[in-house]
């Protein structure tokens, strides 16, 4: 009875804690399919329960799996949405009848910011953006690694980064992904940096233009913002 019980809190706190959005691909710290996916991915920058604090960067966890990616190369970017079941990670991301939809708390969209780190997350350079509907599980959000950028190959400092400020809410959510980056002889880093936004609940104001839908898909991204993107105009 008593690990019934223990099991029904577990299934109860995860519950909650996934009623947000995580990134799914590339996989990052505590993602989907980690040891130590908890639930808890999902949720924003300064969350607090009895045994967790998402904390910044990264949300606190521990290096996961490692992606390869390479300079010049599209990383298509998923998301992962609270109700979607192991069919719906398979299947997606394919737009659906709003009727058909699984619940997203998407917080009426708002802005993502990608980025890579090279230092563990001490820093990090801007190599993408998405403004109004992101984020959103039903869709690809392509971002691309800048062709000149130079290696990273040590272990646990190489990043992919998503960050989110949110629309309706003044949440900022953070998940990194441990990749190793093949790039170019004499590479160099971007310039621009990323929205950090202040994390503490009780000082938290910042929201981003979103495009209102609360649960629902929106319209994804736009063919500008995938050009704009793919042209290093973010």
């Amino acid at each position: 009875m008593k690990f019934i019980a223990t099991l029904l809190v577990l299934v109860s706190l995860i519950a909650s804690a996934t009623a947000h959005m995580a990134l799914l691909y590339p996989t990052p710290r505590g993602g989907y399919g980690t040891k130590q996916y908890n639930g808890r991915i999902h949720t924003w920058i300064g969350y607090k329960d009895k045994t967790w604090t998402q904390r910044f960067p990264c949300g606190g966890y521990a290096p996961g799996p490692v992606t390869n990616m390479k300079a010049g190369q599209v990383i298509n970017v998923r998301f992962l949405a609270s109700s979607m079941k192991a069919k719906d990670i398979k299947t997606q991301p394919k737009p659906t009848s709003s009727s058909k939809q699984f619940s997203q708390a998407r917080h009426g969209g708002g802005t993502c910011e990608f980025s890579l780190s090279y230092d563990g997350g001490k820093t990090f350079r801007l190599i993408g953006r998405y403004a109004k509907t992101c984020p959103d599980a039903y869709y690809h959000w392509p971002v691309r690694i800048p062709k000149n950028v130079p290696s990273c190959t040590t272990k646990n400092k190489c990043l992919f980064v998503w960050s989110w400020t949110a629309n309706i809410l003044a949440q900022y959510y953070h998940n990194c992904a441990d990749i190793r980056l093949t790039g170019v002889k004499g590479g160099k880093l971007p310039k621009k940096g990323i929205q950090v936004v202040d994390f503490k609940p009780y000082k938290m104001k910042v929201t981003a233009n979103g495009d209102g839908n609360k649960h629902k898909s929106g319209g994804g991204p736009t063919k500008k913002e995938i050009n704009d993107n793919m042209n290093g105009r973010y």
